[in-house]
This record gives C-alpha cells, structure tokens and sequence, in this order.
C-alpha cells in the first residue's frame, strides 16, 4: 500500500527559530511542502508504536498540508496520529496535547502572527516528545535532510473527515479527529480559579477578547464566556478565518487598534487582551493603561502565587535577552534564579524541564510556563484575570504598586520590516566591527559602558549559542539591542529593542516615546539606521 514518489531538493528550507515559513505560492509547489515532511520523519527519533500530533492555525492551505501529511504519516509507519477537529490546535495546545498522550512529536500547521491567504504566509514547525519546539542539532538535521531527499512515501487513500470527532484508518494508522479545545480548556482550570474569576465576573468585571480571526478564538469563546461566564460577545472575531479576516494577526498596538481603541475609550471594560495567528502571543490592556510584554512578564512572577497552579512559589524565571530586566528585579526580590537567553522558546525548553525554571517570557508578546513548552497566549490572559480576581484592583492599580516597588524598565521595540537582506547584513556587519571601540563614546547624553555579541552557555546541556544579537549598554542601565529577526517570509526585519530604567522614586508615570526620545537618537547614531536603510522611522512599534 505504501507508494514512493520520487523528488528532487527544494533550496532554502531550513527551519528558522519557528519552523519553515514561506509564501503559500512557494508550499504550493508539487512536492514541496512533502519533502520537508518526509525530512522531519526520516531524522527524528520515534518508535514503531509511536503517535504523531498534527493541526494548525487554520491559515489557507491548512487543511490540505493536513490530509497530505496524514498520508505520509501513513507511509511512514506511525501508528497514530490525532488532529484536531477542523485541522485546528493552537500552538499550546498541540504542546499539551503531546505531553498529554505521549506523542513522539507534533506537526504546527502556521506561520504564527504573519498574515494568511493565498499570496500571503504559510509554515510548518516541528515539536519534540517534551511539547516543545525541536532544538537545533534537529532542525540543522531536517535542513541537511532537505538537501538531498529523492523520495518521499505515501499511501492512496481518500481525505478524512476533518470536521467530525471521531476515528478512522488511512493505511494500517489510527487518525483520531480530537476537541480542540477540551484538553486545553482542563488544564487551565486545573491551574487557575475559575471560581475566583467567576465571583469576579458575577461582581460586574468585564472584559474584551480579540481572537484576531485566528486559531484562539474556539478557546477563547469555551473558557471566557463558556466556563468563567463573561458575557456572550466577549470575544469578538472568534472565528478563525483562512484570511484572518484579511487583518495581520499580531497582538499589538498597530494590529490590534480596535480593541486599543476600545480599552482607552470613555466607556472601556475593565480589561482587554489578544492573542495572535497561533495562540502562543498575548496582549494585555487595562482601562487607559496598556502593559508592555516585558512588564507583564515581571508582574505576572510577581503575582503567580495568587493561582493554585502556583501557590507553591516559583523555581525560576527566564526571559530571553531582547526583553527587559523588569523581570530580573522580581527574581532577586523573591530570591529567585533568572536565566537570560536567546531569542526562541526552545532555549527555555531545558531550564523547565530540569525543574530550573517555571515561567518564561519573550519582548516579543509570548508568556508561558512549565505547564507546556510553548508560550501561551490564553494562559497569560487568564493568570492576569486570576490576579486581579485575588487582588481586586484594576490593571492600572496593580501597574502602578508593581512600578513603586520595583522601578519601571521603560521599553519598546521597533521593526523595520522587509529590508533589503544586502543592506540589513551590512548593517550589522558594520555594527559588529565597532563594538570594540563603543566602550566610553558619548551619544548625547548617553555614554556606552559595554557592548558585545550575546553568547549563551545553556546551564543544561552546556551547548554554546553565539551571534545572538548587538547589546549596547550604556551608564545608568540603560540599553540598545540589535538583531535581525527570523520570523518573516520575506527580506529581513531589523529589531531595535530600547530600554531605560527608572529607579523607585523616579519618574514612573511618563509616556514612553518621551522617556526613550534619547535612546532612539543614540541607536541610530550607533548603527546608522538611516544610512543603511533609508528608513526614518520603523514600520511597527511596540
């Protein structure tokens, strides 16, 4: 029954920090999203018995790599494989959903926060037996498997019925068509105080959820309105749409206007959220108040003990380099370990699975815990629920105590997207050459104290990552990083992330475009944002 189709090696697909992505023309390709599927199951490790994972986020094409890869499964000799209903499961959902069954692994369907359609974004991402995504010694295997595959296998056998739950055979494998959302939705009340936020929401709370058109909309509608009993409408664009509605699902400022729009306006709910294509990113806004990633990070550590699933206290907290030292100042107040590492949630796959850590956070709107081994978008949204239920106070109020015992990392990130690849590589080609003569260089008011190219030496597994992206840190504890982004289809993004901190007693209620006007000055100067891109402003700021 098993058929072997020959093939030849597309260039260029090697997994980036979130799997492949590329244009959905380019996935569309005869045998291309096939070969990199029959790469994944010829170099990971699996047993003859062994289960495999598999949804997306519901993007255009979703539902035909998902028959297609069921085939292959087939072929391969997996013995199992649950999708979720719809060819749905979010990003932390499917990590659960691994952990849960014991799983050898999962295929994610998405292209995380870029945009969907037909000329738009497509990805693939492969997660290890421990829900987390493959490291690198596996990804740079799929990558050399790539370039030499001449074959891939299948079986002839009809698409399954995606749609109903259920169990079927493709070959001699069991396909199981699971609830999305059923899992998902009992871990999160297996951790947090649903009657807590019940009793909250009976009081008069409110909240707005925007699920952008993507995959966290069924969760969302199950868990807010279904189990906490926020009222119907709660979550708007719930359904998740090929197109996301024709908007970018990122959870921010730009993408997200409306829910900021309604969150600063006269008559706004007392808390606001989002999550993005995936699930795996969150937003968070109060009335009037909005909360950057890195803050909600800290002030989530801070309160997690609030929660049943942490009222034990924590072991760790790890942020990746790019996000603020907001959460350093929790760890040392708590007595905490804090691990700073490189961009990607599968650096801080070791620290939690040693025990090392219990909740990690990225600049970049992802938030998480040793509950999977991903970020999560909806899990971030409902420890926040369960804070303020506990607490009862408002997002601004809790804002506001967090900063006058702490201080207040004033912070932002900018991306200037889809640059020339030449320029961005030159940019920080010549970046690189200066570090050394930075050290005691005034920009404006501003000196440089340091600078380097963060390395990370994994306390776990003592592996070395290098080129991690520029710090510039300058006296006073302020900062400039740079680094080019992996996650776009397209050119490359340069990231700014600018940091100023501002001590207890100082000046902690200011708009942050007015307290970063100096640190925006001093990173052009530094690595000739201009010069080298003809951008006088980022595309995106968050």
């Amino acid at each position: 029954m098993i058929r072997t189709v020959a093939t030849t090696p597309y260039a260029g697909q090697k997994p980036g920090t979130s799997g492949l992505r590329k244009k959905v023309k380019v996935f569309q390709q005869t045998g291309y999203a096939e070969n990199f599927v029959q790469s994944v199951f010829d170099v990971v490790e699996r047993s003859d018995d062994s289960t495999l994972v598999l949804g997306g986020d519901g993007r255009y094409h979703n539902r035909e790599v998902i028959q297609q890869t069921i085939r292959i499964a087939a072929a391969n000799g997996y013995a199992r494989v649950l999708v979720g209903q719809g060819g749905i499961l979010s990003t932390p959902a499917a990590s659960h959903v691994i952990r849960k069954y014991g799983a050898s692994g999962g295929l994610i369907l998405s292209a995380s926060h870029n945009p969907g359609g037909p000329d738009e974004d497509f990805g693939i991402k492969y997660n290890i037996a421990n829900g987390g995504p493959a490291p690198e010694g596996v990804t740079d295997a799929i990558y050399a498997r790539t370039l030499t595959i001449d074959r891939w296998f299948t079986v002839d056998a009809p698409d399954i019925d995606l749609d109903t739950i259920g169990t079927s055979t493709v070959g001699a494998m069991i396909v199981d068509v699971i609830d999305s959302v059923a899992d998902y939705a009992e871990l999160m009340e297996s951790l947090f105080d649903f009657n807590a936020i019940r009793a909250n929401v009976q009081a008069g709370f409110t909240m707005s959820f925007d699920a952008m058109s993507a995959v966290t909309g069924p969760y969302a509608t199950a868990i807010l309105e279904g189990r906490l009993g926020f009222s119907k409408g709660t979550v708007r664009n719930g359904v998740p749409l090929e197109d996301f509605g024709g908007h970018h699902p990122d959870p921010n400022m730009v993408h997200a206007h409306e829910l900021f729009e309604t969150m600063f306006g006269p008559n706004a709910p007392d808390f606001g959220a989002a999550s993005d294509g995936d699930g795996d990113r969150n937003l968070i806004v109060g009335k009037h108040r909005f909360i950057t990633p890195s803050d909600s990070l800290a002030m989530l550590a801070a309160n997690a003990h609030l929660a049943p699933g942490y009222s034990g206290g924590l072991k760790g907290i790890a942020r990746s380099m790019p996000t603020s030292a907001a959460a350093d100042r929790v760890a040392e107040a708590l007595g905490l370990p804090c691990y700073e590492t490189p961009t990607g949630w599968k650096f801080f796959g070791n620290l939690l699975d040693v025990g090392m850590a219990t909740i990690c956070g990225e600049e970049s709107a992802g938030t998480g815990s040793d509950h999977v081994r991903e970020k999560d978008g909806l899990w971030a949204v409902l420890l926040w629920l369960n804070i303020l239920a506990v607490r009862k106070i408002s997002v601004d109020q809790l804002a506001r105590e967090h900063w006058a015992k702490f201080g207040r990392n004033y912070y932002a990130r900018h991306d200037y997207e889809a640059l020339p690849t030449e320029n961005a590589d030159a940019l920080m080609a010549e970046l690189n050459q200066s570090l050394s003569s930075l050290p005691g260089k005034a920009f404006g008011s501003l000196e440089v104290s340091t600078s380097d190219n963060f390395s990370y030496l994994d306390p776990v597994d003592g592996s070395t990552s290098q080129n991690q992206g520029v710090r510039v840190l300058f006296e006073g504890g302020s900062r400039v990083v740079f680094r080019l982004s992996g996650t776009g289809t397209e050119g490359a993004t340069l990231r700014v992330y600018l940091e100023r901190y501002e001590p207890v007693g100082g000046d902690l209620d200011r708009e942050t475009p007015d307290m970063l006007a100096g640190l925006i000055s001093a990173a052009d100067g530094i690595a000739g944002i201009v010069r080298h891109t003809g951008r006088t402003a980022p595309d995106v700021v968050t």
